[in-house]
């Protein structure tokens, strides 16, 4: 996408004042060239330029027939298109404080009394031109930043969904070449490029996930009866199966059933699992504990040698955690903790993180058996 040069348009002033002499000073005081001066010589004609024009500060004569500025402040704070808009009331009255107490009460922001300092004048309208100038700034590049942002998750989606099918073919030519071939180096070959591309399948999967997250405002689900444990054992024995040296010990209490989407749970399992194996000690058992005693929630825990650095853990469940991975390491996109947290919450569940003693890191994953529904009164 091509990013669109913010161009800085002039600042609008309105002054509002019942006598034109009154307007004639306060313009001259004003005047510049990146402001645009409005000028009404009542309430009324002040509230039809306010329909027409964003303002970036209101000067408002206090002592006005008809419509009081007081009055004028009060209507241009009821409105929705206007009630942002900063007030300075300009008086030829005395000081009191009164009317300085219903002037702030209607919303104004100062008050300047007659003869005006010129000097005094400019400094408080150049506070305000220069804050409303950085607000329209700030929101052109989020508006540019969303739209980029947009515009590449859907990028990212397309570009996940086109890359499956060459994929698959590349997967299913290594698969047979590995069985059907009886030359070991093409044997070894076609196994690596079966190891690559399964990898390579599940990154596009974390980019597919990652866009219906963010696009569709989920990850959808097909709920079912499944029973978690027979889930996570047959998670655990596919990777057992894959590093037979490491050992995964699960252990499960209670009922394990409930209505979920089955795939989707047994992805985190898979996550939290491969995880623990990556990043805890080789020489140590990871731990996976099912409860199921509870009679709403069913909870697993994955737990591992090892602890999370203290500057990461607030970032754990952020997606491309590139920056914090270390150099050097292909741990693929950094999207795994990112789904877990998307496909639990999908769920209506919770998922969490904690550092125990002595250096243990463990993840607790709760979801309800079922989905509960919001009966609205």
């Amino acid at each position: 996408m091509q990013q669109t040069e913010y161009t800085q348009s002039r600042v609008k002033c309105l002054l509002v004042d019942d006598l034109e002499e009154n307007l004639l000073a306060l313009s001259a005081l004003l005047r510049r060239d990146d402001v645009e001066l409005l000028t009404a010589r009542s309430g009324f004609e002040a509230l039809e330029l306010l329909l027409l024009h964003d303002v970036a500060l209101a000067f408002l004569d206090v002592q006005m027939p008809d419509m009081d500025g007081f009055e004028l402040a009060e209507l241009i704070r009821g409105s929705e298109r206007t009630r942002n808009v900063p007030l300075i009331f300009v008086t030829a009255g005395t000081r009191d404080q009164h009317r300085m107490f219903k002037g702030y009460e209607t919303g104004a922001v100062d008050f300047l009394y007659k003869p005006i300092d010129p000097h005094i004048l400019k400094s408080k309208a150049d506070v305000f031109f220069q804050l409303y100038q950085q607000k329209q700034q700030l929101a052109h590049e989020l508006q540019q930043r969303t739209e980029t942002l947009r515009l590449s998750e859907m990028f990212m989606a397309v570009l996940g969904h086109d890359l499956r099918n060459p994929l698959s073919a590349i997967v299913t030519s290594a698969h047979i070449l590995e069985h059907g071939s009886e030359d070991q180096m093409v044997k070894k070959t076609a196994a690596r490029m079966l190891s690559s591309g399964k990898r390579m399948s599940r990154m596009i999967e974390d980019m597919l996930d990652l866009a219906r997250a963010r696009l569709a405002g989920g990850i959808p689900l097909k709920r079912e009866h499944a029973d978690l444990g027979t889930l996570v054992q047959r998670v655990a024995q596919e990777y057992l199966a894959a590093a037979n040296e490491r050992r995964v010990e699960v252990q499960q209490d209670g009922d394990l059933a409930g209505e979920w989407d089955a795939d989707r749970l047994a992805q985190v399992a898979s996550n939290l699992i491969g995880n623990a194996l990556q990043h805890g000690d080789a020489h140590e058992a990871v731990q996976v504990r099912l409860n199921g005693t509870h009679d709403d929630v069913v909870s697993l825990s994955v737990a591992n040698s090892g602890r999370i650095p203290a500057d990461v853990l607030p970032h754990i469940f952020d997606p491309f955690r590139g920056a914090q991975r270390e150099a050097g390491r292909n741990d693929g996109l950094g999207l795994g903790l990112y789904i877990v947290q998307q496909i639990v919450n999908a769920h209506g569940g919770s998922v969490e993180v904690r550092t125990e003693e002595p250096d243990r890191t463990l993840f607790l994953v709760k979801v309800p058996r079922r989905m509960v529904s919001i009966v609205k009164l």
